[in-house]
């Protein structure tokens, strides 16, 4: 089986029991998030109930320090400093999941690839669908020891603030927006204050929700292709992912991946930094080509 870049519970459930020789170091992580509207811990969470030798990947603590954005790509030392810290290996394959079923673990997916790290995978349908099959769980607070951890960066992955505005000029990029069609459209009002309803204008939206299942889990990879299809997608045009905050983009990223297309890269600031800037033009209503 090819690793990556979603493996399924009864996969993950057998790796974890087996004691084959030779066999790649297997770490897990729990990368659980919450939005500013949503009063839970997650560290508190996983302390409650978290897979067998799991480790909390804080996406907040992997984040930059020195800007008011929100879970903003780290410096590389940075990065490379805490998953030593974590005891992250660069030999090991890194499976992900979170405490929703679908929605922080694609962020910390792409933050590894980012860094360089080719081996992760993220758990389908996360810790609702363990727990729902009735697979064993640990809790209790996790030590780990340290290690080296060696990053490489890979740009291409990365867009800022002012990639997107060139690409007002150029249109060489499409960039898909991850969030539900009313606070695309401007008919919800946003989460974070500060921050205008609307969208970039010509990105399309894509509410990461129609790529999963009911259960959490993602649409088969040929449906995935058909939807990216609707929109375009089909491997010639580069795709930039974007969202409120740069967490759900990461699920269409790995839905590209899912769906054996070219990943794209993402949108780091997401609507939360270019619905703040007043200078910058924004598109309200539906989708404009």
């Amino acid at each position: 089986m090819t690793f990556g870049p979603l493996v399924d519970s009864q996969w993950l459930a057998d790796e974890l029991v087996s004691n084959e020789p030779g066999k790649p170091v297997l770490q897990v992580l729990d990368a659980s998030a919450y939005l500013p509207n949503e009063p839970l811990d997650a560290l508190a969470l996983f302390h409650e109930a978290h897979l067998p030798g799991a480790r909390f990947f804080d996406i907040e603590l992997f984040s930059d320090p020195d800007t008011s954005l929100p879970h903003m790509v780290p410096s590389q030392g940075r990065f490379a400093r805490l998953a030593g810290e974590l005891g992250l290996r660069n030999d090991a394959r890194i499976v992900i999941y979170d405490q929703k079923g679908l929605f922080s673990a694609a962020r910390a997916w792409w933050l590894l690839k980012l860094f360089g790290h080719e081996q992760v995978a993220v758990l389908d349908a996360g810790l609702p669908k363990w727990r729902d099959e009735g697979r064993a769980l640990q809790s209790g607070v996790v030590t780990t020891d340290r290690s080296q951890f060696d990053v490489a960066f890979r740009p291409a992955l990365l867009r800022g603030r002012g990639d997107v505005q060139h690409n007002l000029e150029t249109g060489a990029e499409l960039l898909l927006d991850a969030r539900a069609g009313a606070r695309y459209r401007a008919e919800a009002a946003e989460i974070r204050p500060g921050v205008e309803a609307g969208h970039i204008p010509h990105s399309l939206n894509l509410p990461y929700n129609e790529l999963l299942n009911a259960d959490q889990t993602f649409k088969p990879a040929e449906q995935l292709r058909q939807r990216f299809a609707q929109l375009g997608v089909d491997g010639g045009q580069a795709v930039v992912t974007t969202c409120g905050s740069g967490l759900t983009a990461a699920i269409i990223s790995l839905a590209l991946a899912a769906a054996g297309l070219p990943v794209g890269a993402l949108y780091d600031g997401s609507w939360t930094e270019w619905g703040s800037q007043p200078e910058l033009p924004k598109a309200r209503g539906p989708a404009t080509r």
